[in-house]
């Protein structure tokens, strides 16, 4: 671990990216956790811009990078600008962090994998990313092990849904006050996310890093067990009150994106063990909580009275 004199007595949290859904669950974890922190979102913080990164980064204890470029089909016709915040920026924090001994913790994807196994990808899994998207983000993973092999923490997630923000499980409770029926893709296999349920862990991550019981390296923050994108609809809709058998099975080839997405998201969770920490709880139990916050809550009572939020 870093032994930077600068950062002997620094406390203080940075989270960038911090207006989006998962950044604003980490700040939200730390709070709850007692831990002084500050959240920079892009208008406070040009992640691209290595003096304005160096002085946001000064007496911080650890950094949780939620900044990224997320617009997966966007990627594929401006690759150069998404790998400049998912990659060359990611380099310019790593070094930041290098120089003021601060760890840092970047959240990465699924994505840099191939998405063809069959059994749950390791944390040392060869990676090959099928999209651009996901070749962004391999830009920024390699840019942390190269720069900060003791104090760099690669945490890949995917299926993400929370409170704040554009996600599948909200889109899918707004479109129960719209539609009698959904077909939703039965043939992409993942493992859906609560954001805050990853905020907890990361917060817990980044603490044991600081007391050095935290190896560096990549983990895996995905909830437990697996599902498909219809899968997880039902299953949002039967804990909200509302008929499951709305939605219908379909297959990827009705839904044609610029994107190729990754037909088997399934990730492993063994490096948790070596951190003394316990992988995140299965998708089951995740979701049912997520649902119990009032924005989830809202919208299920706009479609059991079947109106529009």
């Amino acid at each position: 671990m870093s032994t930077h004199p600068g950062n002997a007595s620094a406390r203080r949290w940075l989270v960038t990216g911090a207006a989006g859904m998962l950044g604003q669950d980490v700040l939200t974890a730390l709070k709850d956790a007692g831990i002084e922190a500050v959240g920079l979102g892009r208008t406070d913080l040009d992640i691209t811009d290595p003096a304005a990164v160096r002085a946001a980064v000064e007496d911080v204890a650890v950094v949780v990078n939620c900044a990224a470029w997320t617009d997966v089909d966007g990627a594929e016709t401006a690759e150069e600008a998404a790998t400049a915040v998912n990659g060359t920026a990611v380099r310019v924090l790593a070094e930041a962090c290098a120089a003021a001994g601060a760890r840092l913790l970047h959240i990465s994807t699924d994505y840099v994998l191939p998405g063809d196994a069959s059994e749950p990808y390791r944390e040392d899994a060869a990676t090959g990313p099928v999209n651009a998207y996901g070749r962004t983000k391999l830009v920024g993973e390699q840019a942390v092990a190269e720069v900060l092999p003791q104090d760099g923490y690669v945490v890949r997630s995917a299926w993400l849904y929370g409170e704040h923000g554009h996600n599948f499980v909200a889109t899918m409770l707004k479109l129960a006050a719209l539609r009698d029926s959904l077909d939703v893709v039965d043939d992409q296999h993942g493992q859906p996310t609560w954001s805050y349920a990853l905020a907890r862990h990361l917060v817990a991550l980044g603490q044991a890093a600081l007391d050095g019981k935290a190896p560096a390296g990549v983990y895996h923050g995905t909830a437990g067990g697996r599902t498909t994108w219809m899968g997880l609809a039902r299953e949002a809709y039967r804990l909200s009150g509302l008929d499951p058998e709305r939605i219908r099975p379909t297959t990827s080839d009705a839904y044609v994106r610029p994107a190729v997405r990754p037909a088997f998201s399934v990730l492993g969770h063994d490096r948790w063990a070596e951190a003394g920490l316990p992988p995140l709880a299965d998708w089951h139990e995740q979701l049912a909580e997520a649902l119990t916050a009032p924005g989830f809550t809202a919208l299920a009572d706009q479609a059991r009275d079947g109106r529009a939020g």
